[in-house]
């Protein structure tokens, strides 16, 4: 593994909240290069000069990338091949709070799966087609314990139960209802989170069967941090009443540096541990990270439908053919 001085990590939604945090504190940790993504050139410049300011490096690069854009990946990805150099760390940060009324990506998608998932699968993809992912290359997508299914009010779709009852068995099918939001499918904030954060876990498992040894993928969920501005066009309960409660009962939530130190956490890992979902134990929201084992996140053939589905959303861009086929691998842990 190379040292920190000679590491570079790319952290997108950087502009506030756990992606600012994070690449603080991989500057901190002495990465002699971090490229923040941001959604505007505006917000890009202040971001720079606020992490500048704080840690007294100017290790920071810019990038444009909203991920209700597909087509600000291909750029940023065209710019990052014209800069040189790889990524060692791959941060994919970049999400939203589920809103009070439905929202659509410029694309049509769901916005909570367009910020939270195809967008970072477009941008991965062609990070690994560009060979700018370093050889032990370490990936960490946010993941959520709203997946676990244990959270009140937040209740991750039932997908083969939907799937039988709607599509004939078509897994591909009832994702497709739940990332447009086709009937016979409604919207629903908490459980429109909750899904697309099981989603999340399920593309990081299928992608570690595909990435060549050395490089891991994991879900990393960064804890119940209610101090950023994700939440401010959250649902008025959840604003209002889940908040509040959280921030008063001990253990329910913690800082927004200590959900960002999650992703460092498994970011700086060496032992090879992928394709796993990690967060507080069943039942908590903060506290020490732990593998989630439960059958719903487990279920193998939902994650191959859920990644073949989102190659189709992302164009048809999927694992970059190589010389040779990734061989399936053992996942760790």
């Amino acid at each position: 593994m190379k040292s920190p001085t000679q590491r570079t990590a790319l952290v997108t939604g950087a502009s506030s909240g756990l992606g600012l945090e994070a690449s603080a504190q991989f500057a901190e940790q002495g990465f002699d290069r971090v490229i923040i993504t941001t959604r505007t050139a505006e917000k890009a410049k202040t971001t720079r000069s606020q992490l500048e300011t704080r840690t007294g490096k100017k290790v920071f690069e810019t990038l444009i990338l909203d991920n209700h854009s597909l087509a600000t990946a291909e750029a940023a990805v065209t710019q990052l091949a014209d800069r040189g150099g790889q990524i060692d760390v791959l941060i994919l940060n970049a999400g939203i709070a589920p809103t009070k009324d439905l929202r659509q990506s410029d694309d049509g998608l769901e916005a909570t799966v367009s910020a939270s998932l195809v967008g970072h699968h477009l941008l991965t993809m062609r990070l690994l087609e560009k060979d700018l992912l370093s050889a032990n290359a370490r990936i960490v997508i946010a993941g959520s314990e709203a997946a676990r299914g244990d959270v009140p009010t937040f209740k991750p779709l039932d997908l083969d139960k939907v799937a039988a009852e709607n599509f004939d068995g078509d897994l591909e099918a009832a994702i497709d209802a739940q990332m447009f939001m086709k009937a016979p499918l409604s919207y629903k904030p908490s459980n429109t989170y909750a899904t697309t954060k099981m989603f999340v876990a399920w593309w990081a498992a299928e992608l570690s069967r595909m990435l060549p040894q050395g490089m891991t993928v994991n879900a990393v969920s960064p804890g119940s941090t209610p101090d950023t501005n994700a939440i401010n066009n959250a649902p008025f309960y959840m604003r209002k009443l889940m908040v509040p409660m959280f921030k008063l009962i001990p253990g329910m939530s913690h800082s927004v540096a200590d959900g960002a130190g999650r992703y460092l956490e498994i970011a700086l890992l060496e032992d090879g541990v992928t394709g796993q979902f990690l967060a507080s134990k069943p039942g908590k929201m903060t506290g020490p990270l732990e593998e989630i084992k439960m059958d719903h996140i487990d279920n193998r053939a939902g994650q191959h439908a859920l990644w073949n589905k989102t190659v189709e959303l992302a164009g048809g861009v999927g694992y970059p053919t190589r010389d040779s086929a990734p061989t399936e691998r053992r996942l760790a842990g």
